[in-house]
Formats: C-alpha cells, structure tokens, sequence
C-alpha cells in the first residue's frame, strides 16, 4: 500500500487557503501593498470547502463562527483557548499541560485543529493542546460544528477549528506589543509583513510568560509557564498563474504541574497536590510547501502540497523523566478544482497520510517500539451557489492500512426565503481511527494497549435559521442531533482492574441548540452573544466535561475616531460532570463541578498614530472554579501594556 500511496495519491490544499497567493496585483503606491481578496472580506470561510475557493457565510450551508482579527484585538486575546468560550457549541476545560475543546458534546481528540492550513494534533494523543496556541496580530478563526471528516478525513467528527495568521499582504509592516502584569506576567508579540507585486512575508514571534497561581485546592505551589512561538509564511507569484508558498512554525511550552495524591492512607487520595518539582516541556515544529497552478482562465486549479508535524513532550518529576512521548506526521495532498459554470464548482482531492508514534519514557516497563499507522484519501465535492438557493455535497473513502476501509458523506442546503431570512439544512457521518496509546498502550501494569479496537463512527444532522434585522443586527438559531457508535472508552476489568479502553456496544447521543446574536448600535457599541444547550448522554448517562449550558457576551465601545475602546466579556460555564479517581480501586467516580461565570474587561487609548496604551484584568469577581476535578482554575489577573504599529 505505501508504494500505491507514494505513487498514486499525492495530497493536497492545506494551506491554499491560508495565504491569499492569488491576489490582485493592482496598480499600487510605492508604500502600500496590494490589496488581497481574502483580506477585502470579512465574511469568507477558508477551510469550508477543499478547493482552496473562499466561501462566504452567507452561502455556507452548515453552522460557522468567524472570529475576526478585530474581535481578537478587542478582546485582547492572547490564549486561542479563551476566544472559544465564545463560540456557541463549543466546550473548554484546561489545566496546565492540556487544553480540551469539545465541539457539541464530542470527544476532545474528534475535533480537527488546523494552524495556517497544517495539521497539528498530537499523534499520540490524538488532539492538540489548544491552550499552546496564542494569537497573533492580524490573526483570524474559524469554527465549522458538525461533521466534516467527508473533507478532513479522520479526527474531523465534531467539527473543525482553523487559525489563519495573516499574510504579508493581510497586516503590512511592523506590529509589537510589550505587557506586564500580576504573578510576574509579562508577554510580548512581534510581527513583520510585507508584499510586493508578486510576494508577501511574514515573521512573527510571541512570548507567554508567567509566575501562575495555585492549582490544587489549599495549595500554595504557583503553576507557571513560559510559552514561546515562532512562526513564518510567505508565497511567491512565479508567473501569472504559478504560486509557490510555504509556512513553518516552532511551539515550545514549559511550565510547572501537580500530580495527583497516590497514597490510599491519605484523606486527600486522588485529588491533586501540590507537588515540587513536578514540569512538563512540550514542543511541536510544524512545516508546510506547496505549489498551485491555474488553468482555463484561472477555472481549473490544480494544488499541490506537503506538511510535517513533529510533536514531544515531556513530564518530569525530582526523581526524573515521568512520562515522555514522540508524535510525527506526513501528509500530502493533491486538489483538483474546476469551476463548470459561474454557480457550479467540482472538486477531487487525494490524501497520503503517515503518522508515528514511540513512547519515549525511559524504564523498561514501558511499551516503547515505534508505531506507524498509514492512510489514503479521496475526496469528491460540488458545491452550487445560486441567488436564492445553496448546495453542497461531499464524500470521502479513506483506505487504512490497519482498520476497515471507511466512506464519509456530508450534504448541505440553503434557502434564502426573504432577503433577511434563510434557513439551511446539513447532515454527515464522520470517523475517528484509534489513537496509538490506545492501541498499544503505555506503561505495562497500568494502561494496557487493545490492538482488537475499531474506528469511532458518528452521523450527524442539524437544521438551523438565519435571520437579519435590518443591516446591523443578525440572528442564528441552530438545532443539532448526532449519534456515536463504537465510542472508544477506558475500562477496568476484573480481577486486577487494570487500565484499558475498549468499544462501547451502546450508543452515545449529543443534541442541542446554539444561538447567536450580533448587534451593532451606531458606530461606537457593538454586542456579540452566544449560547449552547446540550444533551450529551451515553446509554442514558450524562457524558463528563460537557455542560448543559454555555453561554457568552462581548459588548464593545469604540470611539467615533478609534481614539480609545473598551470591551466586556462575560462567560457562563454550567453545572459539569466529571469523574474522580478517589476510589483505590482506581475505578472513576462520578463528580459534578460547579457553575461559574468569568467577567474580563480591558481598555486601550491611543496615544499616537503608531502607539497604543492598553490593560485589562480577566476573572474580576475573582471567581473560584474548577475546570477539571480538583484542578483550582486561575483567579484574579490584571495586565497592562504598550502597542505599537509601524
């Protein structure tokens, strides 16, 4: 199969999107950029279709969030994970070393993360640590909710969220901000881009550093972190309809944990503690090429791409390395796009992915050989966009070398009814593969491996309305239903009750309604509004770490010259199950965690045409709160800061 795949199935379009390549090289002054299609547009959905063909919401058939670079500077986010408390459908719990986002109820590892076009889960676990990802100037994030692995292939269940950093052309010249703050914070961000008639660039950097506060209940142990990120991208304009790009980017974070008391004697056995010494290291190095052609008048695209992920990370104790693991990913992918006529568009894709996995731990007690699982994909889309009437339709059949063979489907439709008011219909399967911990385990005696394990399958349908009022308020209201069969699960079998996963033979069912609303009042307020309810259950029995309800508001002021903003955020996290290791047993117990709700507000001035001044405090109740089981979430912080653009 891998000379088949080498041969037969180069891989495709994960970055076309990413860098506006084919902009308009329009006549321009000596000191500005061309302007780009994509950054003209404030609407367009980059990674809802594999043609490289930017989308907008208004045609996109299933439910999407755009967060803009406007909003995240707004906000003043510098963790991707919080900016996605605001997303309707979308589920945050983190502690340090390992951020989970959940996507309408489901697993953390069925949800596709892709960064400037590139795959970027874990290999070994399976998903990526969202809380390692942190916002750029110029940035933008997208959210697709539903089933998308007719698209992405595996991981893709619950949906998809992609980070854009803009290009060269997107944010010209000299972007930098410095801040500091309370438990010994200070960050800082620097970015260049630049363009001419025929390329564009862009280098950034940003650094996250912290003192951290306590995160066991009654410690006193600050949990810290240093958080470094490098990244670049450019594309080149070889001829009129050769491009050439490429984008690379480094992620190192290293910072302090606790573990869990393991001493049955304890009244405190199973919860979290404080523990010196106790660090984890984690770094990723991701890489993407690629090469586009335009034919027929630009009609028929041809891409050609290839990316590397290379993931490690490590935990450490006084004693030594505790746990340590190595993840590697190849991927390419050939697209095909052809526009048939002005409202009708083919695709066809093909994928070759490789992904490895070796438990890195030293110790002869663990399973430690390398492992590598191979898959092919081809992928058919059309999509038709009229004036009142939208479709798409999508299938892929993944060839795997150690799994049954899988097909994936998802349709699409849209009806604009009035000019305000569309309603929209989509439905799909999806498939998540076994991850390699799963498979082969990871320390003998505590986590044994279950090569017997099949696949994930979902379907999935959603119907939802869209409605305008007037040309600044807009509303949609979505209603979801989904299915999970074969849910991989972690069991303890009698008599040594020893770790190991297993399928579930019942089913696993998530359905719930998301809202949004986006009002703008005159030219100086603005409110953004989102709120999820959601009934996970498996087999009748509420699933952890997803609440019943979410909800969020982010109400923004700017003066009538951008001389000066000001913006409050609220989010409400609902009651959560979790589970427990309090029992010697080392069997789960259920918990439930308390609701809490988050108020954030900052500020910032201008000071000169280049130069900002800005501050903020996040949690200002000092709300006390947990996201994972005796995992004690951060409290107050405040921040202030300068920011400069040249």
């Amino acid at each position: 199969m891998k000379n088949f795949a080498l041969l037969g199935s180069v891989a495709g379009a994960a970055l076309v999107w990413a860098v506006p390549a084919w902009a308009q090289d329009e006549a321009q002054e000596d000191n500005q950029p061309p302007i780009s299609t994509a950054a003209a547009r404030s609407d367009i959905i980059v990674s809802a279709s594999r043609s490289g063909l930017l989308e907008s919401t208004v045609s996109y058939p299933g439910s999407v969030t755009l967060i803009t670079a406007e909003q995240l500077d707004n906000r003043q986010t510098r963790d991707i994970a919080d900016v996605l408390r605001d997303v309707p459908g979308v589920a945050v719990a983190g502690v340090a070393g390992q951020t989970q986002i959940r996507l309408r109820g489901s697993e953390a590892n069925h949800v596709l993360v892709l960064v400037d076009g590139i795959e970027v889960s874990d290999p070994f676990a399976g998903e990526f640590d969202i809380g390692t990802l942190q916002a750029e100037p110029g940035a933008r994030l997208e959210v697709l909710r539903g089933p998308q692995s007719a698209l992405y292939g595996s991981d893709a269940i619950g949906g998809v969220v992609a980070y854009q950093s803009a290009s060269g052309r997107d944010l010209y010249g000299l972007a930098a901000r410095i801040e500091g703050g309370t438990q010994g914070t200070i960050n800082g961000a620097l970015r260049y881009g630049a363009a001419g008639n025929s390329w564009d660039a862009a280098l950034s950097a940003v650094v996250v550093s912290t003192d951290g506060q306590p995160n066991a209940r009654g410690g006193t142990r600050d949990i810290g972190r240093d958080s470094y990120t490098l990244a670049g991208k450019g594309s080149v304009n070889v001829s009129d309809t050769f491009t050439l790009r490429a984008a690379a980017r480094l992620i190192r974070t290293e910072g302090q944990t606790n573990d869990s008391d393991f001493d049955t004697t304890s009244p405190t056995f199973g919860f979290i503690i404080d523990s010196p010494g106790v660090s984890f290291t984690n770094e990723a190095i991701y890489a993407l090429v690629g090469a586009r052609l335009d034919t027929l008048d630009g009609r028929w695209t041809h891409d050609l791409s290839a990316q590397i992920a290379n993931v490690n990370r490590e935990t450490d104790s006084p004693f030594g390395i505790t746990s340590a693991s190595e993840g590697d990913r190849f991927k390419a992918s050939y697209v095909s796009a052809l526009a048939v006529a002005d409202d009708h568009n083919l695709t066809f894709a093909a994928d070759y992915e490789v992904e490895g996995f070796r438990n890195a731990t030293p110790g002869g007690f663990v399973f430690d050989a390398r492992r590598e699982i191979e898959q092919v994909g081809l992928v058919g889309e059309y999509r038709y966009s009229g004036e009142a009437f939208d479709l798409s339709a999508a299938i892929r059949h993944d060839i795997n070398d150690l799994f049954q063979d899988a097909t994936t489907v998802r349709v699409g439709a849209g009806y604009r009814i009035t000019e305000t008011t569309r309603v929209r219909a989509a439905g799909g399967s999806g498939v998540k593969n076994p991850g390699f911990f799963e498979l082969y385990g990871f320390v003998d005696g505590r986590f044994i491996g279950n090569a017997a394990l099949r696949p994930e399958k979902s379907t999935g349908w959603e119907v939802g309305l869209d409605q305008q009022f007037g040309r600044s308020t807009s509303l949609a209201v979505t209603y979801f239903d989904s299915t999970l069969e074969g849910e991989i699960f972690t069991t303890f079998p009698p008599p040594n009750f020893i770790a190991t996963p297993a399928n579930r033979t019942t089913e696993s069912r998530q359905r719930g309604v998301e809202v949004s609303l986006a009002a703008r009042f005159g030219r100086t307020w603005s409110l953004d509004t989102a709120y999820t309810y959601l009934d996970a259950e498996e087999n009748g029995i509420e699933e952890v770490r997803r609440p019943k309800h979410i909800a969020s508001a982010a109400l923004t002021w700017e003066a009538p010259d951008e001389a000066a903003s000001a913006t409050l955020v609220v989010r409400y996290n609902g009651q959560t199950p979790d589970v427990a290791f309090t029992d010697p047993s080392f069997v789960p117990v259920r918990v439930q965690l308390e609701d809490y709700t988050l108020v954030n507000f900052n500020a910032q001035v201008r000071l000169t045409d280049g130069l900002s001044a800005f501050a903020r405090v996040e949690n200002l109740l000092g709300e006390e709160y947990e996201q994972v089981f005796s995992f004690v979430s951060p409290g107050r912080s405040a921040v202030v800061g300068v920011e400069a653009k040249f």
